[in-house]
């Protein structure tokens, strides 16, 4: 059935626009720091990897936050944390497998 499929589509597209803008620092120091790491010699990749790890948490742990605060206000949470999860897979690529997690 189709109709019920996507029915949290537009308040998790709002929900996503709103990280997006509101948060393009940490969606850019994200970019950044996995281009430091992939631009490291082997000396050096460790620990920027270990930076590119913080700032990917410091995003999921908002997107998971601003997730889970609507989920409590619904019966029956689990379509749209589903829904919101997938959306993250498809516009937020990096804090997917986190929040997954979460």
């Amino acid at each position: 059935m189709i109709f019920g499929r996507r029915r949290f589509a537009a308040v998790v597209d709002a929900q996503l626009d709103l990280f997006a803008r509101d948060h393009r620092d940490v969606i850019d120091e994200v970019r950044e720091r996995l281009a430091a790491y992939d631009r490291a010699d082997r000396d050096e990749a460790e620990e920027l990897y270990g930076d590119y790890v913080d700032a990917v948490e410091t995003g999921t742990e908002i997107l998971a936050d601003l997730r889970d605060h609507y989920a409590a206000t619904l019966e029956d949470p689990e379509p749209y944390l589903r829904e919101f999860n997938r959306a993250v897979a498809r516009r937020l690529r990096p804090f997917d497998l986190e929040l997954e997690n979460r």
